[in-house]
């Protein structure tokens, strides 16, 4: 069970490996054409988007793993996902008009990127791909799902050559955003037809909950959980630059980007290890232990590098205008470091069904986090930011191993 989550986790890596890469290309790309202030409203642009995304979907990848491990199962478990995924367009679509059109000024999105932030919103939500992505899992077709991601990626940084060329503007970075994300869903929604027929005909946001009456309670806890994910990273950074400009939430997401790669592991690994959890509950703690040891070195190396190199890798990729992201990029990367230890014990609550708890241990620290955001923005800028994922993050993985001992102590 072990080798076979690490395998997983190695091609889910693969493809992180090649996006890492690939980001830092896109990421110079668009900081140096841009400009500080410019990149800055380009990335509140597209963590609008995001944001919507996070907040209206559902994780219902989780649902199909949980319920899909039978044929029948798998059925009923996809037409839900399918339902779930079509009801986050919808509600997503009438949120971000709603929003971009009735908001002032306190949203920092400029008026003429409204309409092309609402056009990049709706690509977003076209392109959601949990359900192929759940079903890739289920049949272990993790190297399927590596090369799909790893499109992103190459059309960003391609894209990205190609507007720099010809005509640098915010609005032409979001096409080219927007088309990578709807390429990568297409790629997904491919592969998983070659993996598995999709159920279209048991559509339906009843049947399963109908069969199974603890469907909505895991659906809600994991998706609020997703959501909560969302607010601590995407949701930081249009408060960002609504406390404290574009120019600082373009600092903020240079750090982001160079100090969360540790994060991307943590989402692999918990993505690798969750369906192995729930095939074999018997060897969930020894598997738990054993990926937690390896993650605990893989993040103190990590970090020890950014301190050595941090500010050396600033300038290369995104010039001396963004030294200013140096600590507020250490800070988020020792925050990832702690979220790629506690991912495999995320995992284990989620596996035995306590996705609430789950949501709750990561509900009270960063709810209380955005209240101090803006003392903590005013005090050390970029870096208070980073702060409050630095302690939400600790907090939380605490909570995961006072959660987990308990359990255990009581089974």
């Amino acid at each position: 069970m072990i080798r076979r989550a690490l395998q997983n986790t190695g091609w889910l890596m693969g493809a992180r490996g090649i996006n890492a890469v690939l980001s830092l290309v896109y990421l110079a790309l668009a900081t140096r054409a841009l400009g500080l202030d410019g990149f800055g409203q380009f990335v509140i642009a597209f963590t609008f988007a995001q944001l919507v995304v996070g907040f209206t979907s559902f994780q219902t990848w989780q649902a199909i793993i949980r319920w899909g491990q039978e044929d029948e199962g798998r059925k009923t478990a996809s037409g839900f996902a399918l339902a779930l995924d079509a009801t986050t367009i919808s509600v997503g679509t009438l949120a971000a008009a709603l929003i971009l059109g009735l908001a002032g000024d306190w949203l920092p999105i400029a008026q003429e990127l409204r309409l092309p932030t609402f056009l990049f919103t709706v690509v977003s939500l076209l392109a959601i791909r949990s359900t192929p992505t759940g079903l890739l899992r289920l049949h272990d077709q993790y190297a399927r799902a590596a090369a799909a991601d790893a499109t992103t990626s190459i059309m960003r940084a391609v894209g990205a050559a190609i507007v720099v060329a010809v005509d640098p503007s915010i609005t032409a970075f979001l096409v080219v955003w927007g088309v990578a994300e709807l390429a990568t869903a297409g790629m997904y929604w491919r592969l998983a037809g070659r993996t598995e027929a999709i159920h279209w005909q048991r559509f339906s946001l009843t049947r399963l909950p109908g069969g199974q009456e603890q469907a909505w309670r895991f659906v809600i806890g994991t998706s609020l959980t997703g959501m909560l994910t969302i607010a601590s990273r995407q949701l930081l950074v249009l408060l960002t630059g609504a406390f404290g400009g574009a120019a600082l939430a373009g600092i903020y997401r240079v750090a982001a980007q160079l100090g969360e790669g540790l994060l991307k592991l943590a989402q692999a690994l918990l993505r690798a290890v969750y369906p192995e959890l729930v095939r074999n509950p018997e060897g969930a703690r020894a598997l738990t232990a054993a990926i937690t040891r390896i993650a605990i070195v893989t993040g103190v190396v990590v970090v020890g590098v950014g301190l050595l190199v941090g500010e050396w890798i600033i300038v290369a990729i995104a010039g001396r205008d963004y030294l200013a992201a140096y600590w507020p990029m250490i800070i988020l990367a020792a925050a990832a470091s702690l979220e790629l230890a506690g991912a495999s014990l995320e995992a284990l609550l989620v596996a035995k069904g306590r996705a609430i708890t789950n949501f709750l241990l990561r509900a009270f620290p960063t709810l209380a986090g955005l209240v101090a955001l803006p003392w903590l923005i005013d005090w050390l800028g970029a870096a208070g930011a980073a702060l409050l994922v630095l302690v939400a993050s600790a907090v939380s993985v605490t909570g995961f191993v006072i959660a987990t001992r308990e359990r255990s102590g009581k089974s």
